[in-house]
């Protein structure tokens, strides 16, 4: 085994295979330590679903079992999650703590490292697909995104080398924004370290808004001009859209219908032009408007939680990556979604649609603009907690778009595209 694996596509499961293992044995070991306290109402009320539902039961059951033998059997400093009982205790222990800072990048998603291999079986594909076990995952989360908008969460933003405030985190953090200095690039409410710079938790430290001046709104005054909504890397563009066929990305099929979920509207997306692009965990996660327009309709849909593609399997090289690798386009039609329809000013561009997509815990998906509101390019829309995710742009056939990405091709070594650059133009 190597000490390095490759990133997955949205860049927030394990980057360095030594740090993954450290942290797995290290929350195995607290949650062992705590085996003897009971179990969390929401986490709870998981093991009573799996345990009074012989259908989920098994399920729980196989998905450790169908995890591949080589995969078990890895080096002793691989500890693995070996049955349900042991992640429901494991659980119990992630979501009455904050995430400590480190160099990896599965460091915003935990739970999302927890399940990385269960989830990769036809067992676990079943189970987190299932819905009575993400309406219990949906109050697991909702109790640990509790937590880390309490004050409580706090002790994480500290100078230590695990403080989200270290030197070494701030510097990441501003030069992933392209800055030189964490105080200059993001709004800090004190300038004391002490004080946690004036953030009241976790999720507000993680969910930190730009200094003014930061992210201009490139072309600001021309409605031929659409901006970036989100700091993102661009994954892919697909042009002449079908409603109810399927389209591919890295062989996963989709349809307009399966990501709007059946909205009406989707018809008028038939025949035009998707733009997908993602967040890693330290990006800015907020989301702008892309246009001058109107907010028509806006509102969540529920998905899975943890669910990827399963036709990607096992089918990695190195012995610890699983199908997430590939899964960022499944999800679009799988994972909880932010939907929001804007009648753009310019009739060049019309009625279009920005999609937010939460992946894993990242599944907090926060509408902060309502329907009839008018918004001007670079105006906040909503945003994602927890950390990075993926989102999507839908344009209609009667747009006639060219994407300017800054001269990359869309694609899995793609960089952070700043927000309110622009992304494309209507001819």
């Amino acid at each position: 085994m190597t000490d390095d694996i490759p990133y997955n596509v949205a860049k927030w499961q394990p980057s360095d295979q030594k740090a993954y293992n450290e942290w797995l044995n290290k929350v195995l070991e607290e949650a062992k330590a705590e085996e003897n306290q009971r179990l969390l109402p929401p986490v709870q009320a998981l093991k009573e679903l799996i345990e009074n539902d012989h259908y989920i039961w098994n399920l729980a059951q196989m998905m450790f079992d169908e995890i591949p033998a080589n995969r078990v059997d890895a080096p002793a400093d691989l500890p693995q999650v070996r049955d349900y009982h042991q992640m429901l205790l494991m659980i119990n222990r992630i979501i009455q703590r904050a995430p400590e800072y480190n160099t990896t990048s599965f460091v915003g998603t935990p739970m999302a490292a927890l399940f990385n291999y269960p989830m990769a079986t036809r067992a676990g594909y079943a189970f987190f697909m299932n819905d009575k076990v993400n309406a219990k995952l949906r109050d697991i989360l909702d109790y640990w995104g509790k937590y880390l908008k309490s004050e409580a969460s706090t002790y994480v933003l500290n100078t230590s080398s695990r403080g989200w405030l270290c030197d070494e985190a701030r510097e990441r953090m501003a030069k992933k924004a392209y800055g030189d200095d964490f105080e200059k690039v993001f709004h800090c409410r004190s300038n004391d370290l002490d004080k946690h710079l004036g953030f009241t938790s976790w999720d507000d430290y993680f969910t930190r808004e730009f200094n003014p001046g930061v992210r201009p709104v490139e072309n600001a005054d021309d409605p031929d001009s659409i901006c970036a909504s989100c700091e993102s890397a661009p994954l892919k563009i697909a042009r002449n859209l079908p409603l109810q066929d399927k389209f591919w990305m890295k062989g996963q099929p989709y349809s307009l219908l399966d990501l709007l979920q059946n909205d009406p509207w989707a018809d008028k997306f038939k025949g035009g032009t998707l733009y997908q692009a993602f967040l890693s965990v330290f990006s800015f996660h907020r989301w702008n408007s892309p246009v001058d327009g109107t907010i028509v309709k806006a509102y969540n849909l529920p998905g899975a939680y943890y669910a990827e593609n399963f036709y990607e399997g096992f089918t990695s090289t190195t012995p610890d990556d699983t199908q997430a690798t590939a899964s960022q386009g499944f999800l679009t039609s799988t994972a909880t979604r932010a939907v929001i329809f804007i009648k753009s000013d310019n009739p060049k561009i019309g009625l279009m649609c920005f999609v937010a997509v939460g992946m894993s815990e990242v599944s907090s998906d926060e509408i902060t603009v309502k329907v009839g509101q008018h918004v001007k390019k670079g105006d906040q829309l909503g945003l994602f907690h927890f950390g990075g995710s993926t989102h999507v742009m839908l344009f209609r056939p009667e747009t006639q778009i060219e994407f300017n990405l800054h001269g990359q091709e869309p694609g899995l070594g793609s960089s952070d595209i700043k927000v309110n650059s622009e992304v494309a133009r209507v001819k």
